[in-house]
C-alpha cells in the first residue's frame, strides 16, 4: 500500500534506544517472553508465564492485584525495580530492530521501531475494526503509570517485493535472494544485509518458533529506511487497542515528545504475507441447550461429528462455498460447550435484512462478525457485550476447553479474506472488534520502548 501523489509523508519510523532482558540475569530469553496481552486468555496461561521465570513479562503487561489502579501501579513499580536491578537495561545508542521469526514452515522479517503517530483522516496508519473502549482506557492507564511501549504493534504494508519471498527460506534459513541485495536499497534491504551479522539476540519459545532480533544504527542504513518508508501506508494487522491508547495519550499532551510515536513492528507482507485467522467467542454466560433453540428461529442448525479439527473443516466447507442468490449464503458458525458440534448456516434473509444495519459497503455486511454480532447475540439470544458476558479467544481448543468448564456456549468463527481486510481499511471502513487474528505475532519481552529514554 503506497501513498499516492509526490511528497506524501508516508510512515515515519524512527531509532529508539531499545529497552532489553539482561540475559545473565534471567533463566532464559525464552523464559521471560510471553504472547501478546490479549492472547494469554486463560488462568492457567497465565500461571504457567509467571513460574516459567520470576521476571516474565506478563508481570508487565497482566499485573495481577486487587483493583486496576493497583494492577498498574504494582506494573510501575516492577518495571522501576528491575530496570534497578539490571535485569532489563537500555542499549546505549538509538536503532532500528530487525526481527525474525521462524517456525520450519513460516518465516517472518520486520523492522521494530518507533512510529510517527497519525489519525485515521490522514491515510498512513489503517486499522480495520473497531475498538472496546474499556481495554482502550485499561492500557491507557497501564502506559501512563509505566511510561512505556511493552509490546509492540505488528503493521502490514507492501513494499515493491523485490523477489518476494513468500515466506520460503533456504536450506540454512536465511532469504533465498539475500545474497542478490547488497546495495544501499530500501527497507528490504537493509534487513537483508543485518541478517548477515550475528544477531544481537536469539530465542527458541516453547512453540518450537526460533526469534532471532539485529540492531540497525548505521546512518546510511536509517537513512535508507526513511527514505523507503515514506512511500507506504500500513495496515494496522494487530494491536488496534494499542494503537488507538497511543492516539488517546498523544491527544493529552500538548508539547511534543516521546508521546508522538508508538512501538510497531513492520513487515512487507509483499515478502512475508501474514496469516489471518479468525477469534473466536466465548459466552460465558449462554450455555447451548439456551442458544440453540433461539439459534433453530432464524438458522439451519445441524449437528456434526467431532473431534475438533474434522469440525472446523465441515465449518470452512459451509463458510467457503460458493455464494448463492441469497444474503448469508456463506455465514456459518461451530456451536459447541456440550460436548457436541453443532453447525448454524443458512441465516433467515428477512432477518438480515431487518438487523443488519444499512449505509456500509456489502462486504461489511455480510462478514460472520457483523452478522454474529447484530443477528444472533444482539436480536435472537440478547448477549451484551461486556468482559462478564462475552471472551474473545484466539485458540479454538482453548475456547471449548472453556466453555465446557464454564457450561457456556463457545461460536467459532472461520477467518475472513484478508482482500476483504485490505478492501474495508481503504474505505475507512471499520470490522467489528476482533474480526480477524493476524500472525505470527512478535514475542512480547525482547524489546520494549521506555518513554523517559533519551
Amino acid at each position: 500500500m503506497s501513498i499516492p501523489g509526490p511528497g506524501g509523508q508516508g510512515l515515519q519510523l524512527t531509532p529508539f534506544r531499545g529497552l532489553r532482558y539482561v540475559a545473565e540475569r534471567v533463566g532464559s530469553l525464552a523464559a521471560v517472553t510471553s504472547p501478546p496481552y490479549d492472547v494469554v486468555v486463560r488462568p492457567d496461561g497465565l500461571r504457567r508465564l509467571e513460574t516459567a521465570d520470576p521476571y516474565n513479562i506478563v508481570r508487565l503487561i497482566l499485573p495481577q492485584a486487587g483493583s486496576p489502579a493497583d494492577r498498574h501501579r504494582q506494573a510501575a513499580e516492577t518495571l522501576r525495580r528491575w530496570q534497578a536491578e539490571g535485569v532489563l537495561a537500555p542499549d546505549p545508542e538509538p536503532a532500528l530492530y530487525v526481527y525474525e521469526q521462524r517456525d520450519g514452515r513460516t518465516l517472518q522479517r520486520g523492522l521494530i521501531g518507533a512510529l510517527r503517530l497519525s489519525p485515521r483522516e490522514e491515510g498512513i496508519v489503517l486499522p480495520h475494526e473497531e475498538v472496546m473502549p474499556h481495554v482502550v482506557e485499561d492500557r491507557a492507564d497501564l502506559m501512563r503509570a509505566t511510561a512505556a511501549h511493552l509490546e509492540p504493534l505488528l503493521l502490514a504494508y507492501r513494499g515493491k517485493g523485490n523477489g518476494a519471498e513468500g515466506n520460503e527460506t533456504s536450506g540454512d534459513g536465511t532469504s533465498k535472494n539475500a545474497a542478490a541485495e547488497k546495495g544501499t536499497g530500501g527497507a528490504a534491504q537493509v534487513i537483508e544485509r543485518a541478517i548477515q551479522h550475528e544477531p544481537l539476540l536469539s530465542t527458541t519459545t516453547e512453540d518450537g518458533v526460533h526469534h532471532h532480533l539485529w540492531r540497525v544504527t548505521d546512518p546510511a542504513d536509517l537513512v535508507a529506511v526513511a527514505a523507503d518508508l515514506r512511500h507506504h501506508q500500513a495496515l494496522i494487522a494487530d494491536g488496534h487497542h494499542r494503537w488507538a491508547t497511543y492516539l488517546r495519550l498523544r491527544e493529552e499532551r500538548r508539547e511534543p515528545g516521546p508521546w508522538d510515536f508508538g512501538l510497531v513492528l513492520l513487515v512487507d507482507t509483499a515478502r512475508y504475507p501474514l496469516r489471518v485467522r479468525a477469534i473466536h467467542r466465548l459466552l460465558r454466560r449462554l450455555p447451548p441447550d439456551k442458544a440453540l433453540p433461539v439459534a433453530r428461529r432464524a438458522f439451519r442448525v445441524r449437528e456434526i461429528d467431532g473431534p475438533l479439527p474434522h469440525a472446523l473443516e465441515r465449518l470452512a466447507e459451509a463458510a467457503t462455498a460458493p455464494a448463492g442468490a441469497e444474503p448469508g449464503a456463506r455465514n456459518a458458525f461451530l456451536l459447541t460447550g456440550d460436548g457436541r458440534f453443532h453447525l448454524l448456516d443458512r441465516p433467515d434473509p428477512e432477518l438480515l435484512a431487518r438487523t443488519v444495519p444499512e449505509g456500509r459497503p456489502q462486504a461489511w455486511r455480510t462478514l460472520d462478525a457483523t452478522v454474529l454480532h447484530h443477528v444472533l447475540l444482539d436480536q435472537l439470544w440478547n448477549v451484551p457485550d461486556t468482559p462478564e458476558d462475552i471472551g474473545y479467544i484466539h485458540d479454538p481448543v482453548a475456547a471449548v476447553e472453556q466453555a465446557e468448564r464454564l457450561g457456556g456456549t463457545a461460536v467459532l468463527m472461520h477467518p475472513v479474506s484478508e482482500d476483504v481486510v485490505h478492501e474495508l481499511a481503504r474505505q475507512g471502513i471499520a470490522m467489528p472488534h476482533k474480526s480477524t487474528s493476524f500472525g505470527p505475532k512478535p514475542a512480547t519481552g525482547l524489546v520494549l520502548r521506555s518513554l523517559t529514554l533519551g
